[in-house]
């Protein structure tokens, strides 16, 4: 069986999706699961887009050890610089440079010749062959480009170097037929093709960007690209647990073999999708919460015969798990190191012990504890930055009646270590909580976006926000759990302002995509 490697890209193109704002906590976190899960390569950011993005890379490069870790550049030797100085330290440092090859891209966006796009591509690849071992090339909008001007570029970028040639339909325009006959034609048009691994990368702008991939695998492709649920600029992109899945399940009509460990598949889903405060749809393939959920009658009659009769997919494959009861109000430190061991996570002792702090003053109002539950406690331990100047909840006291108007009252530190306390009034209490904290911190804030969501089932479940706003301009994403729906609230508006200490100036404007 021919072997498949799996390039993520979640910490670089997922990342771009509107209203992504992940700190270097999170990607750091991200990576190691992604490790766990297996993936061949992972494409931790674009180092040159940002000091902030550079440094997530790096510390990731540092350390992922079962992984090759590689970086975006655009073919510019300052870029393919600032990469070398992120992932130099790591195991297989690789990089992913890029040039658009589709003639609309090249006459309107980079106003070059076709020449002069096929120079400045074997100049780059050239000039990063003096230090990445590993170079992946890829032709920006290859699925609209002249498949004459592909084979000569990718022909002379190979000569330059280049390991790992990509070929991604950027835009989600083309066709299963149409990709996979493109890599047919480089396949069997490209005289030194042998020398480099075939790649593939969609975009899901038509619903097509899983079976796209599929199609390039079936032409000849051993790389495939793609995201955790899918997520990415615009509609998304392939997404990566479907195509693990279909190729497990279907190998009798893909015969090939991945790395991936598919026990791993939820586990990650809903650490990406935490993270992101980007919910999976209900129905959504593999992950969503009714990939396993039956009401039909006929359905449900068939599945108690014999499962196979509806589902194809078991959930203990991609790590579905009851959720039963795993630790109560009495089990001691030993129990929950143990646990949260079992569930991946590696704290300092200073962490394991407010985690445990955090445990113990759930199980006083909650009473029953279940991995979700501990999964969200260890996430927002493992995530808090420490030695960092931020707001901090001290208090805080909201005042309702049906007749009267709510009022908050709220009393916090400021990143000076001041206490600060005032109230205000708002239409509803989550407006007056937020309208006294926005009172209370120094920046401007604009608040655009407010999602409430429960933590596993029942009356005494986490409540988990998720806020979108812009704070002095900057566009960022905060989020909060607590039993209360208030307190995650504030927790989340001021997750969201101390996001702003981490950012760092950034080197240019717009990431780039592919």
């Amino acid at each position: 069986m021919v072997h498949v490697n799996i390039f993520d890209t979640t910490l670089r193109d997922g990342e771009q999706s509107p209203g992504v704002n992940l700190n270097q906590l999170e990607k750091l976190e991200i990576a190691r699961q992604l490790e766990r899960f297996g993936v061949d390569i992972m494409e931790a950011g674009f180092p040159a887009s940002s000091q902030g993005d550079f440094e997530a890379v790096r510390a990731i490069a540092r350390a992922i050890k079962n992984s090759s870790v590689t970086g975006l550049a655009r073919a510019t030797k300052s870029d393919i610089d600032i990469a070398w100085d992120a992932l130099k330290d790591a195991a297989e440092p690789r990089l992913h440079v890029f040039i658009a090859t589709s003639p609309i891209h090249m006459k309107y966006k980079l106003m070059k010749t076709e020449d002069e796009v096929v120079q400045t591509a074997v100049d780059m690849v050239s000039y990063a062959r003096q230090r990445f071992p590993q170079i992946e090339w890829s032709a920006e909008d290859a699925s609209r480009s002249d498949l004459d001007f592909l084979v000569r570029i990718i022909t002379k970028v190979i000569d330059a170097g280049a390991t790992v040639i990509n070929l991604p339909d950027t835009v989600g325009y083309t066709t299963p037929e149409e990709y996979g006959r493109m890599f047919r034609y480089v396949r069997e048009n490209v005289p030194n093709i042998h020398k480099a691994a075939l790649s593939c990368h969609c975009h899901d702008d038509l619903g097509m960007a899983v079976a796209n991939s599929l199609a390039a695998i079936e032409n000849g492709v051993t790389q495939v690209e793609g995201t955790i649920n899918g997520i990415g600029e615009r509609a998304g992109n392939a997404s990566l647990e479907e195509i693990a899945v279909a190729l497990n399940i279907r190998k009798d009509k893909y015969p090939f073999t991945t790395n991936l460990v598919l026990k791993e598949i939820k586990r990650t889903s809903d650490l990406v999708s935490r993270f992101t405060g980007m919910k999976v749809p209900p129905n959504k393939a593999v992950v969503g919460k009714n990939a396993f959920a039956h009401e039909s009658g006929i359905h449900q009659d068939g599945v108690l015969k014999n499962a196979l009769t509806y589902e194809i997919i078991t959930p203990s494959m991609v790590g579905v798990g009851s959720n039963d009861l795993v630790l109560g109000k009495h089990s001691g430190r030993h129990a929950f190191k143990d646990k949260i061991e079992q569930l991946g996570f590696e704290l300092s002792q200073d962490k394991l012990n407010d985690a445990f702090k955090s445990f113990k003053q759930l199980t006083d109002r909650k009473k029953e504890v279940t991995d979700e539950d501990l999964f969200t406690i260890l996430m927002d331990i493992q995530t808090a930055a420490i030695d960092v100047k931020k707001y901090e909840l001290v208090a805080f006291q909201v005042q309702y009646a049906s007749a009267n108007l709510p009022t908050a009252t709220v009393a916090l530190t400021t990143p000076e270590g001041i206490r600060a306390e005032t109230a205000r009034t708002g239409s509803g209490s989550v407006e007056a909580l937020f309208n006294t904290l926005e009172a209370l911190v120094k920046e401007e804030i604009h608040l655009t976006d407010f999602n409430l969501n429960s933590v596993g089932r029942g009356r005494d479940a986490l409540a988990e926000v998720h806020v979108k706003m812009t704070v002095n301009g900057t566009n960022v994403s905060g989020r909060g759990s607590a039993q209360d729906v208030l307190e995650a609230s504030a927790k989340a508006f001021l997750n969201a302002v101390n996001r702003v200490f981490f950012n760092q100036k950034a080197f240019i404007k717009e990431p780039a995509a592919l």
